[in-house]
């Protein structure tokens, strides 16, 4: 019997899936609906890219609903309790400087299922998070990145 997959994240990452999800199902499911009936209406199916196209991004679109429906389905919200209160976990924000003498930098740890890098959100499954996770305010830790080895002091845990 096989297990599905539980996806841990917080309270605002869940509520972030679900406005995408809605926002799937209610305005972007029907734009592409409207597009394949335009491309079907230019005549032959078999030399048509329009429609092409527009059956990729239902096929997509349909796809990323189902991913989402089963992540918010599976989703195991983190709550405060469950954060530890001076070690580096899931929905903490853990500010870090690379050494010897590196920039400072601030990352929030949490569920791949909302790990954006672009927003300082970076997933408990990469090879930061995953050196970083359990250890203290002024820890020095040594980080596999696929660039090599990287080693860090955290600075603060919030």
């Amino acid at each position: 019997m096989s297990t599905e997959k539980v996806f841990p994240m917080t309270l605002a990452g869940k509520e972030k899936l679900e406005q995408e999800l809605e926002n799937l199902k209610t305005v972007k499911r029907k734009e592409v609906v409207e597009r394949i009936k335009i491309a079907r209406s230019f005549g032959d199916l078999s030399e048509n890219s329009e429609y092409d196209s527009a059956k990729e991004e239902q096929a997509f679109v349909e796809g990323r609903i189902t991913t989402l429906e089963n992540m918010i389905r599976n989703a195991k919200i983190i709550t405060e309790d469950e954060m530890g209160t001076d070690t580096v976990s899931l929905g903490r924000s853990v500010t870090f400087v690379e050494l010897p003498q590196g920039d400072e930098e601030t990352y929030t740890i949490v569920g791949s299922a909302e790990a954006d890098p672009f927003e300082g959100k970076i997933s408990n499954d990469s090879p930061i998070a995953k050196s970083l996770m359990g250890k203290r305010e002024g820890d020095e830790v040594t980080v596999q990145t696929p660039g090599g080895e990287m080693r860090v002091r955290i600075t603060s845990i919030k």
